[in-house]
């Protein structure tokens, strides 16, 4: 497979452009879809389809391609969760979260016993081992039919021989300019020798493009051994990180079952910890099923008092008791994840707001930067692929000669013990880091089932936003019965439990309705445009898959045939 240019990109921009014009009308096909956050990655992902690809093959495809065109999130530096229902067999959930390097302590972000974002955030301490190269390969290697370099050939045309910048692509890059000039190798690979790149330019990346070409050629050991992970512990060594060659060449991918809920009668697959992301999705369903949500209406206060309420609880229990699974051995998942323990929980909610306290968990009787896409084919296999560098660019360092971004997911880990504040600062003991330790996530990638079918397939990017972003696209299409693209489009809120306020988007809540939020003891905070997640899904309805991505940000598409 061949990706021809310059023409593709210009079809791809028109693509682009016609379905943005629509009001909320989803792209519609028969026989594959692929919708993500830039509109080259879904092509790409379309045309191993084409080629006789399946789900599989197409998100490792647009995957690899993202980490070229999409470098805000698209990554090989960074990790996340690969959720697969195939049309015959039992899904699977593969965890390619990063970990902690071996060097790592619970109270490595604190200086003199004082808290230090940037250490927890900032700079080489801040990244974790990455996991993407190996969770793309071992699910290729269980359900992929093309052959592994076919995959990886477009992703590698595109950075040895460039692609045009988009708009939102030269804005990103812009606003980082001053944050990758702290980096030689990162100004060097992102900028015109200090200047921008402006829309229409030509970006090639040589280096990444080698990287990519030994990953094609020895799989996880073009990555995690020999060339590629040389220089990344000698980037680590040289300005003070913690991540060494054994810690790469023992990283794990884990293939784990799925939690698995229902809603309504359907079938809801999620990722298990260390996402926390499906069971605050499963949660929060289980709880809002006891409600006649469209007789309050959508958007109305009533409605968002109650979404509010059930992800203030679910961010709750994630603080107080979610981990990586391996370190933290008394996680009550199957009682968290429960109808019953989701009827007491509803029993503590009332027409009045809770109060959210960092010192107790009990309740009165009475929201970085990641990229989802989703993945359809003709035969109903089914993907969800949530991956992610932590912020937008991530740590923003360009590994010297291998030329791609390394995450800051460290930064996901707890801040330390006991720091848990009211501003949303958590220090519970199960997600402190650890050596080997996976952080907690917010990754929510969701198949929705009916009937032997996925009849939604969706995730999200947006950190702590996550989550709840999830949950009000499964309700607006499963009880309002809205389009997968209406759905997207359709306004949201957020409450994490810290801090105490609903979060809502501009223009997403009217006067009256904000008013009667206020009047229920609700505390709202409006936060801008770019902080929002960015969703994007595919739809079956009436035997035809239905694609949507989120306008929120440039550049993406839902692309089939």
């Amino acid at each position: 497979m061949k990706l021809a240019r310059p023409a593709p990109t210009a079809t791809l921009l028109l693509l682009s452009a016609v379905a943005a014009s629509a009001a909320s009308v989803p792209v519609r096909a028969r026989n594959g879809m692929v919708a993500s956050q830039n509109a080259i990655g879904s092509q790409v992902g379309m045309e191993v389809l084409l080629a006789g690809g399946n789900a599989v093959d197409a998100a490792v495809a647009t995957a690899f391609t993202l980490a070229v065109v999409h470098p805000e999130a698209g990554n090989i530096g960074g990790g996340g969760f690969l959720l697969v229902r195939p049309a015959r067999g039992e899904a699977a959930l593969y965890d390619f979260r990063e970990k902690a390097p071996l060097g790592a302590s619970p109270k490595m972000f604190l200086v003199d016993g004082r808290y230090d974002r940037e250490r927890h955030h900032e700079g080489h301490l801040a990244v974790g081992v990455p996991g993407t190269v190996g969770g793309l390969h071992a699910a290729w290697k269980d359900y992929g039919r093309l052959p592994w370099r076919q995959l990886l050939e477009p992703a590698i045309a595109l950075a040895r021989e460039g692609f045009m910048v988009s708009d939102g692509l030269a804005r990103g890059l812009r606003a980082e300019l001053a944050r990758f000039r702290r980096h030689p190798a990162s100004l060097a690979q992102f900028s015109r020798s200090g200047e921008p790149y402006e829309m229409g330019d030509l970006l090639k990346q040589p280096d990444l493009a080698k990287t990519l070409e030994r990953i094609a050629e020895r799989g996880p050991n073009g990555f995690y051994r020999g060339a590629t992970a040389e220089l990344i512990e000698k980037e680590m060594k040289a300005r003070g990180g913690l991540i060494t060659r054994a810690d790469l060449e023992t990283y794990t991918v884990y293939r784990r079952p799925p939690l698995v809920g229902s809603y309504r009668g359907h079938e809801v697959l999620a990722p298990p910890p260390p996402s926390s992301g499906g069971t605050a999705l499963v949660q929060c369903l289980n709880l809002l099923e006891g409600y006649d949500l469209p007789a309050m209406g959508f958007g109305s206060s009533r409605y968002l008092h109650h979404v509010a309420e059930a992800l203030r609880r679910a961010f709750a229990d994630r603080a107080r008791w979610l981990g990586d699974p391996g370190f933290v051995a008394d996680m009550p998942l199957e009682r968290l994840v429960s109808k019953e323990y989701a009827a007491s929980l509803r029993r503590t909610i009332a027409e009045r707001a809770s109060v959210s306290s960092p010192s107790s968990f009990d309740w009165p009787t009475e929201s970085g930067e990641t990229t989802h896409f989703s993945v359809v084919d003709a035969e109903r296999n089914a993907v969800a692929l949530t991956y992610t560098l932590e912020d937008g660019y991530g740590s923003g360092i360009v590994v010297p000669g291998a030329g791609f971004l390394l995450n800051n997911e460290m930064g996901d880990f707890n801040a330390g013990p006991g720091l848990t504040d009211a501003s949303g600062l958590i220090g519970t003991a199960p997600n402190l880091a650890a050596p080997g330790k996976r952080m907690l996530s917010n990754m929510t990638p969701t198949i929705v089932s009916k009937d032997g079918l996925p009849l939604l397939v969706v995730g999200a990017a947006g950190g702590r936003k996550i989550p709840g972003t999830v949950l009000q696209i499964v309700l607006a299409a499963l009880d309002f019965g809205m389009n997968v693209q209406e759905a997207i489009d359709a306004p949201r809120i957020n409450h994490q439990w810290l801090p105490d306020a609903i979060l809502y988007e501009p223009f997403g809540l009217s006067a009256d309705t904000a008013d009667a939020l206020r009047a229920r003891g609700h505390r709202l905070d409006e936060r801008p445009a770019g902080e929002w997640s960015r969703a994007h899904g595919i739809a079956l309805r009436d035997g035809l898959l239905e694609g949507g991505s989120d306008r929120r940000k440039p550049d993406g598409a839902a692309i089939g045939r």
